[in-house]
């Protein structure tokens, strides 16, 4: 199968494309800058802007289907700058849906996030939403996959609460009791390639981690893995939340508004859909074994 995969060369797309060259498919990875360095040799490049649709029409040619990966962090950027949000995540999917139509491709395969909802609570859910409902309207079969939070080597999850936090006394918001259910890269990779098999088209996958994890929970691992231990206190979420409204305003705090409100909800799965996969979540890799903080057999 001829794949595009834009983002191709971005955190999990350099890992889809490793995932698909090993399948046996022919690959090529879009970007604004493309990094071959970082691609197997058997995996093309393509230079285009998914928000600027002359600059990628031309790569959906011969292909037979689009993994659309690009997106921005909704941990780091953009902080109090939403619609950036909108012009990437739905503006840039209509582009790859459009050239997706215009080249007869088989499946798009959007990743999308946990919660997206045209109407939720933030910037980054809102337009992973609404990208979504331009993805199932589209005249190409489509499958979905909403992820909880991704780690690995590349990704902003643990720097981001390396950042948020100090070793030894931290304090978090609501004393960090925010729920995820972190995925590691890998096998997310896993199932985007399995995303592409025709037993999947047109439908919508919430997929986690093997298990559930507290923000504080999260930090403490973060921390262990370095040899340090952390005791979190808890900043009530109002104070937090008016805090964290005048941080908007300045560039080098970490968090800002539209971070404070993706604390208000959890990140997690109600149903594993990596079931759908045919995966046991018992035998996805763990957080605590990504960061060689698990806890020695007793």
């Amino acid at each position: 199968m001829q794949v595009l995969v834009t983002g191709g060369t971005g955190f999990i797309g350099r890992e889809l494309c490793r995932e698909l060259d090993d399948r046996g498919h022919d690959v090529t990875a879009l970007s604004r800058e493309p990094e071959p360095e970082v691609l197997p040799d058997g995996v093309a490049t393509a230079v285009g802007d998914v928000t600027a649709y002359d600059s990628i029409a031309v790569d959906f040619e011969g292909m037979d289907a689009v993994v659309n990966l690009v997106a921005l962090s909704p941990l780091f950027e953009p902080k109090g700058g939403g619609q950036r949000h909108f012009d990437v995540h739905l503006e840039g999917t209509k582009n790859v849906v459009e050239a997706a139509e215009a080249n007869d491709l088989d499946r798009v395969v959007q990743m999308s996030a946990l919660g997206a909802d045209p109407d939720g609570p933030t910037p980054y859910i809102q337009s992973k939403g609404r990208a979504e409902e331009v993805v199932r309207d589209s005249a190409v079969d489509h499958t979905i996959l909403r992820p909880s939070v991704v780690f690995g080597d590349g990704g902003e999850f643990v720097p981001f609460v390396e950042t948020l936090t100090t070793p030894y006394v931290t304090a978090l918001p609501g004393g960090g009791k925010t729920r995820f259910q972190p995925i590691w890269v890998g096998d997310v990779a896993d199932l985007l390639a399995d995303a592409l098999d025709e037993e999947h088209a047109n439908e919508t996958y919430e997929v986690g981690g093997p298990e559930v994890l507290t923000l504080a929970e999260v930090t403490k691992l973060v921390y262990r893995a370095k040899g340090k231990r952390v005791t979190v206190l808890s900043i009530p979420m109002p104070l937090a939340r008016l805090g964290l409204t005048v941080a908007d305003a300045l560039p080098f705090v970490p968090m800002g508004l539209d971070q404070y409100e993706s604390l208000e909800f959890d990140n997690t799965v109600s149903d594993n859909d990596v079931t759908a996969f045919g995966r046991d979540p018992a035998d996805l890799r763990t957080l605590a074994d990504y960061l060689g903080a698990a806890e020695p057999t007793p």
